[in-house]
C-alpha cells in the first residue's frame, strides 16, 4: 500500500506541475467575456405529463425522496419523501447489505396548506450512528409499494481526504434543468452543494404552487434519493403571495427540505454549517437578517471561530446573491452583504464562495473592497492575495431564462463570464490543492468550458505565488491557478 500510495503523489505531482506549465505559458492580462451564443431551448417547465414526473407504482408509494447531511460531521443523514394517499410509516429500514436491513429508524410526518391546497404526508427521518465511508441501503414504505435506495456516507473528516462536490443552482424544471442535471450525475461528484432557487413553483398561481413542488421533488429524486445535496435558499423560496392569503415566508420550503441547523447551534434552518470530509461548508440565508447584532450575524461570528483548518482545511460559503457580479440582472444586490460579512471572509482565510441568482456563470479573480468606507479608502476592488475566489452558478435551467446582458467594460476582478447553463464540480484532492470546474450545457452535451486549480488559503499560502495574476482557462484547456 505505501507504494501505490507513493504513486499516486508522484502522479498528482506531475498533473498540478503540468497544469501550472500550462498556465506560465498562457498568461493573460484582462478578465474573458466569452463569446459562445448558446440555441437555447425553450425556457419553459417541461409538461406534467412527461415521464420525468412520472409517480411510482403501487398505492401509497413514496415519492419526492431527498437526503441531506443530518449531523455536523456527516455521519447522518436525513431521508425526506412524501405519500400522496394517506400517512403511512415514517420508519426507514436500512442497512449495508442490499435488502438486507438490520436496523431501523423512525421520524416524524408533517404537511402543510398553500392557499387550498393540501400537501402530502411529508416524511423525515434522521439517521445516524452511521460508519464513514460506507455504503447504505435503504427501505421506504410498506408492502408492493415499498421503495429501496442507496447512499455512500463520507470518509471520517480529516485533512488530506478527497472528495468531489457537485455545485448546482437556479435549476427549476425546465428541458434546460433536465440537461444540467443529467450531466451532473455523469460528473462522478458525491454531493451537491445547493445555491438556492430550487422548483420555481413560485411562478405559478394558487394551487399550481404546490403541485409544482411535487413535480420537482420527483424530477430530482433520481439525483437527490441517492446522495446528499445541502441546501440553500433563494428568493424563489419566500413564496410571498398576500393575494392568496399566503404570508409565511419560505413555508413550502422549510417543510419540505430540512437542514441539519441545530447540529452547529443555529438558530435557523435557514442558515447552518456542516463538515465533510475536509471541507467546513457554511450557508448563509441572504433573504433573512443578517447585519450586526442579528442572530445569523451572532451565529455566524461564532461559527467561523469553531472552524478548524487542520481537520478541515477547506472553507466553503454559500449563499443565493453574489456579493461580486458584473452582469446587468441582480447587480449591486449583494452589497448589503459584502459590508457586512467581507472582512470576515478575509480574516478567516476563507476559499471559496458560490453563489447562484444571476442564470449565468462568472468567476471572480481574489479581489477584495475592505478598505473602503463611506468616508474614505478606495473606492472599487482591488487585488488581495487573502480573499476567496467568488464564483456564480445560478445558470441551472430555469424558466425565466438566462442573464445575457453582461456589463462593458468587464471589471478588473471578473476573471471569466457566460451566459450559458450549466454546472460545477470541485474535486478536493489534498489539504492544498484542488480543481475546480465549470461545465457548459452545450446544445444538449457536456462541454468543459473553465477550470482553475484552487490552492487552500490556510495550507498553501507558502507554496502560491506571492504575486496576484491574473489567469484563465480557455476552451482549449488552459488551466488557472489561485
Amino acid at each position: 500500500m505505501p507504494g501505490v500510495t507513493n504513486m499516486q503523489s508522484l502522479l498528482f505531482q506531475l498533473i498540478l506541475t503540468s497544469f501550472v506549465f500550462l498556465n506560465s505559458v498562457n498568461n493573460v492580462n484582462a478578465g474573458i467575456t466569452s463569446t459562445f451564443i448558446r440555441k437555447e431551448w425553450p425556457s419553459v417547465d417541461i409538461p406534467l405529463d412527461n415521464e420525468v414526473f412520472a409517480f411510482p407504482t403501487g398505492h401509497n408509494a413514496p415519492q419526492q425522496v431527498h437526503i441531506t447531511q443530518g449531523n455536523y460531521d456527516g455521519n447522518a443523514v436525513i431521508i425526506s419523501w412524501v405519500t400522496a394517499d394517506e400517512p403511512g410509516s415514517s420508519k426507514v429500514q436500512y442497512g449495508t447489505s442490499e435488502e438486507k436491513y438490520e436496523f431501523t429508524a423512525e421520524g416524524k410526518m408533517i404537511n402543510y396548506t398553500f392557499y387550498k391546497y393540501n400537501s402530502g404526508y411529508i416524511h423525515h427521518v434522521l439517521v445516524d450512528g452511521l460508519e464513514y465511508d460506507t455504503k447504505y441501503y435503504y427501505k421506504i414504505g410498506s408492502g408492493d409499494s415499498a421503495r429501496e435506495f442507496w447512499f455512500q456516507t463520507p470518509p471520517m473528516i480529516g485533512p488530506d481526504v478527497p472528495y468531489n462536490f457537485g455545485i448546482i443552482g437556479d435549476l427549476g424544471q425546465t428541458y434546460n434543468s433536465l440537461s444540467t442535471l443529467e450531466h451532473y450525475m455523469q460528473s462522478g461528484a458525491q454531493s451537491v452543494l445547493f445555491v438556492g432557487d430550487l422548483a420555481y413553483a413560485d411562478r405559478y398561481q394558487y394551487n399550481d404552487v404546490g403541485i409544482r413542488w411535487d413535480s420537482w421533488g420527483r424530477f430530482v429524486e433520481r439525483s437527490t434519493a441517492y446522495q446528499p445535496w445541502i441546501w440553500s435558499a433563494g428568493n424563489h423560496e419566500i413564496e410571498y403571495m398576500p393575494y392568496m392569503n399566503e404570508v409565511i415566508p419560505f413555508k413550502s420550503y422549510l417543510h419540505r427540505y430540512p437542514t441539519p441547523h441545530l447540529a452547529c447551534k443555529s438558530s435557523s434552518p435557514m442558515w447552518y454549517a456542516i463538515r465533510r470530509a475536509s471541507a467546513h461548508i457554511i450557508v448563509l440565508s441572504s433573504y433573512s437578517p443578517f447585519v450586526k447584532y442579528t442572530p445569523q450575524w451572532e451565529w455566524l461570528s461564532e461559527e467561523l471561530k469553531r472552524v478548524d483548518r487542520e481537520k478541515t482545511p477547506w472553507l466553503i460559503v454559500l449563499m443565493h446573491i453574489p456579493i461580486y457580479n458584473s452582469n446587468e440582472a441582480h447587480f449591486m444586490e449583494g452589497e448589503s452583504m459584502r459590508a457586512v460579512f467581507e472582512e470576515w471572509f478575509i480574516h478567516h482565510k476563507v476559499d471559496v464562495i458560490f453563489a447562484g441568482h444571476v442564470h449565468a456563470y462568472e468567476r471572480s479573480y481574489r479581489i477584495s473592497n475592505v478598505r473602503y468606507n463611506v468616508s474614505s479608502g478606495e473606492h472599487y476592488p482591488v487585488p488581495d492575495k487573502s480573499a476567496p475566489v467568488y464564483i456564480t452558478v445560478g445558470d441551472g435551467g430555469n424558466q425565466e431564462g438566462l442573464a445575457g446582458r453582461f456589463r462593458d467594460p468587464q471589471p478588473e476582478y471578473s476573471a471569466f463570464r457566460e451566459a450559458s447553463y450549466g454546472h460545477s464540480t470541485l474535486e478536493i484532492r489534498n489539504r492544498t490543492h484542488a480543481f475546480y470546474h465549470w461545465n457548459r450545457n452545450d446544445d444538449g452535451k457536456k462541454v468543459a468550458t473553465d477550470s482553475f486549480v484552487l490552492h487552500n488559503q490556510y495550507w498553501s499560502k507558502n507554496l502560491r505565488r506571492r504575486k496576484l495574476k491574473k489567469h484563465h482557462l480557455s476552451v482549449f484547456g488552459q488551466i488557472a491557478t489561485y
